[in-house]
């Protein structure tokens, strides 16, 4: 793959349907998927199943990049080859999570800011010359009584501008992310409201830093209804809510708009971002840069057992190419349907 610079590079990770696959999920986050399934959480058990998502048929072609951890870039397969170098012969990009978790934001009770500025010049220099090609960076909003404030929003999307600033001096691209948490009772009218402010403020500190827009990816969330809210929207509902706070907010030179999952189901997701796409007359590509909503079946059918391994690549294969068909407005639930 011939990408000469970061906009090429984030034109590739989101061309013809292509998305994100996130396995950048730190250890103590995969202990828990991996207790779900009862396997114990070794960097050996944790090699075995990203090595053997990373080698399903179905990741060449729907997977523009993936999005590691700070093990799994350093990890090679059973057989030696370096995990980068399997993403790269899938035609995908590899990635990495750069930041350095949440911590309380000052004075502002429920709040928290993403931490991981001090050292990030180095860390980014190190993941270049390993071959990373993008970066991420997540930052986390709150929905509750008086929140989010505009101090937990402004500091927020300030270190998301500064670390892209950086992600590209280094010649990676940055995949921005401002995630409203689905968690608690609010409604789509007050998930849509923090989403709106979140946006306004990460592109005017994103100008202010001097980030190329053309050279970066969005990964927000989609505008729902809280997971505990007795009234759920539909999915019409949230792709017309979703796409109407994007069009208010983002610069038309973005290339690409990679939605996070954010705990839905799997399926729901996908329609989700098809309905977006079918509505259409957007400036940018919508795809996906989802974590469990690709993993989760695949996940299940694994088990940790060696002989599960193929039926496994099928499911993961399976999603991401349902997310693809979603990606181009393309999907229909019947082909769920196996």
């Amino acid at each position: 793959m011939s990408l000469n610079n970061i906009e090429e590079i984030a034109t590739f990770i989101v061309a013809d349907g292509k998305g994100i696959l996130a396995a950048d999920e730190s250890n103590p986050t995969c202990g828990k998927r991996f207790d779900s399934i009862g396997v114990d959480s070794t960097e050996e058990n944790r090699r075995d199943y990203r090595e053997m998502l990373f080698r399903s048929k179905g990741m060449k072609g729907n997977i523009g990049g993936v999005i590691l951890f700070d093990e799994t870039i350093r990890q090679s397969a059973a057989d030696g080859t370096s995990l980068r170098d399997v993403i790269l012969g899938q035609s995908s990009l590899p990635g990495i999570k750069v930041d350095k978790g949440l911590q309380p934001v000052e004075g502002c009770p429920g709040e928290t800011v993403t931490v991981g500025l001090d050292g990030l010049d180095g860390r980014l220099k190190e993941y270049a010359s390993m071959g990373a090609k993008f970066t991420k960076w997540r930052a986390v909003i709150n929905i509750g009584e008086g929140i989010p404030s505009d101090k937990c929003i402004d500091e927020n999307m300030q270190a998301l501008a500064e670390y892209a600033k950086c992600a590209q001096d280094n010649g990676m691209v940055p995949v921005v992310e401002p995630e409203v948490l689905m968690d608690g009772n609010h409604s789509i009218d007050e998930c849509y409201e923090a989403t709106d402010r979140s946006l306004k403020s990460l592109f005017v500190h994103l100008e202010k830093n001097g980030v190329n827009i053309k050279g970066t990816i969005l990964k927000p969330n989609m505008v729902t209804s809280g997971k505990d809210c007795s009234e759920q929207a539909g999915v019409d509902e949230v792709a017309k809510r979703t796409l109407d706070c994007l069009m208010r907010n983002i610069p038309a030179e973005l290339p690409g708009i990679t939605f996070l999952s954010g705990g839905q189901p799997d399926v729901r997701a996908t329609a989700h971002l098809d309905a977006m796409n079918k509505i259409g007359g957007f400036p940018w590509k919508l795809s996906f840069s989802y974590g469990r909503a690709l993993q989760a079946p695949a996940l299940r059918a694994w088990e940790g057992k060696p002989e599960n391994i193929s039926t496994a690549q099928d499911e993961l294969s399976h999603r991401a190419e349902m997310n693809k068909l979603a990606s181009l407005g393309e999907w229909e639930e019947k082909f769920e349907v196996r």
